[in-house]
C-alpha cells in the first residue's frame, strides 16, 4: 500500500507541476523582468532587511497609499508614470512632508538624480533615500488632481525565492524554466521513442541488409561520446529550443530500437504472426495493428524514463552556455549563477532552486518510469510486491 502510494504522489506532483507550467509566472502573481536589486533575499530569510514595495496612486484608483516604514533608508528610490497640469504628488512623513513634483506630463524621478535633488532644495551629496525616510514611521504618498504614478522602493529583499543578478524574480524565472524542461524532457523523448519504435520494428520484422543496417547505424552512435557532438551540433544548428530538442532527439533513439526490435523477434516467428501472414496480412498491417500494441507498455515506460535523460543533457548544456540565453531554463540559471558570483557572493537563492527542481522533475518521472515499467513487465511488479511484504513483517 505504502507503494502504490508513492506512486499515485508522483502522479499528483507531476500533474500540479504540469499546471504550473502551463499558466506560466503571470497568473500566479509572479512579476516578470527586473522587480528588485540585484541578489535581493527572499522575504523570509532576513526580517530586519528592508524590503522592495511598490506603491500605486491614481485619479482614477486611490489617491493616497500609506506604508509603515520599519527599516533604515532604502537602496533606492524612484518614481514614474504620468502628471497632468492640475496635479501634484506629496510625500508625507513623520515630522511633515513636501511636494515631489507638480510638472505636468510624463514622470520619470530617480532618487540619485542631482536635479531631482536641487528641485528640492537638497544638497546633491545628500543620501536622498535617507530624506525621503528619515526615521521610522508612517508614510504617505498620495495625489492631488488628475494622474497616475508609481513609487518603487528596492531594498534588499524580495519574493519568496528572492532575485538573481539582474534582479528577476527567481521564482518566475522557476517557472520558466520548469516549463523549458518539461517542453524539452517530454518533446525530445516522444521523439526519440517514435524513431526508436520505428526503426526497431523495422528492423525486428524485417531482418536482413535492414535489420544489419539499422542496428550498425545504431551501434555507431552508440559509440560516439554524446555531449561535445552535442555541444558541437548546438553550435552549428543554433541553440534555439527546438533545434536543441531535435539534438537530443537523433541521440536518444537507439536503446528504444534494440528493445523494440528484441520484443519484435520473439513476436515474429509466433504462431498468431504466421496466421496473419497465412490470410494473406500485409507486413504494414501486422507492424501497424499487432506489433505496436504490443510494444506501448513498454514504450511508456520508456518514454518516462528517458525524460529525465533529457532534462539532464539540456541542463548540461545551458550550464555550459550552449542555449538561448533568452530562454530562462534551470540549466541557464545555474549558467548565471556560476558566471555572475553567486557562489562568491553567498546568494544560495539563486543556486538552490534550479538544483532542487531538476532533481526533484527527475526522481518523479523515475518514479512513474518504474511503475509504468511494472505494469509492462509482470515480473517486476511480483518482486516489487514480495519486497514490500518483506518491509511490512520486518
Amino acid at each position: 500500500m505504502r507503494f502504490a502510494m508513492r506512486h499515485w504522489i508522483s502522479a499528483a506532483a507531476f500533474v500540479l507541476l504540469a499546471a504550473i507550467a502551463a499558466l506560466g509566472p503571470g497568473p500566479l502573481g509572479l512579476k516578470e523582468g527586473i522587480v528588485a536589486p540585484p541578489y535581493s533575499k527572499p522575504n523570509w530569510l532576513d526580517r530586519s532587511t528592508a524590503p522592495s514595495v511598490e506603491l500605486h496612486v491614481s485619479s482614477s484608483g486611490d489617491a493616497e497609499e500609506t506604508i509603515f516604514w520599519d527599516y533604515s533608508p532604502p537602496l533606492r528610490v524612484s518614481f514614474t508614470g504620468v502628471l497632468d497640469e492640475d496635479g501634484l504628488i506629496r510625500w508625507t512623513r513623520p515630522g511633515g512632508g513636501f511636494i515631489l513634483s507638480r510638472t505636468p506630463g510624463e514622470v520619470d524621478l530617480d532618487a540619485r538624480d542631482i536635479p531631482f535633488k536641487r528641485a528640492l532644495d537638497i544638497s546633491p551629496f545628500e543620501n536622498m533615500p535617507s530624506v525621503i525616510f528619515p526615521e521610522r514611521g508612517e508614510y504617505a504618498l498620495s495625489l492631488d488632481g488628475s494622474g497616475d504614478v508609481r513609487m518603487r522602493i528596492e531594498g534588499g529583499r524580495w519574493g519568496i525565492l528572492g532575485t538573481d543578478h539582474r534582479g528577476r524574480d527567481i521564482a518566475a524565472l522557476f517557472v520558466q524554466g520548469l516549463r523549458v524542461s518539461l517542453i524539452v524532457g517530454v518533446a525530445a523523448t516522444l521523439i526519440a521513442t517514435l524513431l526508436g519504435m520505428s526503426f526497431g520494428l523495422l528492423s525486428g520484422y524485417a531482418g536482413g541488409f535492414t535489420d544489419a543496417f539499422i542496428m550498425r547505424a545504431a551501434d555507431v552512435l552508440l559509440s560516439i561520446p554524446t555531449l561535445p557532438i552535442l555541444m558541437v551540433l548546438a553550435g552549428i544548428w543554433g541553440k534555439g529550443l527546438w533545434n536543441l530538442v531535435m539534438i537530443l532527439s537523433i541521440f536518444s533513439w537507439m536503446g528504444t530500437a534494440r528493445t523494440v526490435r528484441a520484443m519484435t523477434l520473439s513476436l515474429r516467428g509466433a504462431s498468431w504472426v504466421e496466421g496473419l501472414r497465412a490470410i494473406g496480412a500485409g507486413r504494414n498491417y501486422i507492424l501497424c495493428r499487432h506489433l505496436v500494441p504490443e510494444t506501448l507498455p513498454l514504450l511508456l515506460a520508456n518514454v518516462a524514463l528517458g525524460v529525465p535523460g533529457a532534462i539532464l543533457a539540456e541542463a548540461g548544456l545551458s550550464f555550459l552556455g550552449l542555449s538561448d540565453p533568452r530562454l530562462p531554463s534551470w540549466g541557464r540559471m545555474l549558467h548565471d549563477a556560476h558566471t555572475f558570483g553567486a557562489f562568491t557572493s553567498g546568494a544560495w537563492w539563486s543556486i538552490l532552486p534550479a538544483g532542487a527542481g531538476i532533481s526533484m522533475i527527475c526522481l518523479i518521472f523515475l518514479d512513474i518510469g518504474r511503475k509504468l515499467e511494472e505494469m509492462a513487465d509482470p515480473r517486476l511488479a511480483a518482486e516489487t510486491r514480495h519486497k514490500v511484504i518483506e518491509e511490512a513483517e520486518a
